[in-house]
């Protein structure tokens, strides 16, 4: 399994908190890439509710990762 950014941004607007059926659900209906499908296949399902896409992928960058300031702008 392996994620990219543009993996992951397919996943931010799946309806959180979801499971893994839920997760491959929207994916398969927002005709996310076949690499997204396979990536959340491979997760190991024990029923876990996953809040967020950092649940799956803790790497993801979120907008503290970047060196981005709003106010200025």
């Amino acid at each position: 399994m392996y994620w990219t950014l543009e993996l992951a941004s397919k996943l931010e607007d799946a309806p959180w908190p979801a499971t893994k059926d839920e997760l491959i659900d929207y994916a398969v209906r927002s005709g996310a890439p076949l690499e997204v499908l396979e990536n959340l296949q491979e997760i190991e399902d024990e029923g876990d509710v996953y809040e967020s896409i950092e649940d799956i992928w803790p790497d993801y960058p979120t907008k503290e990762d970047f060196l981005f300031n709003e106010d200025e702008y």
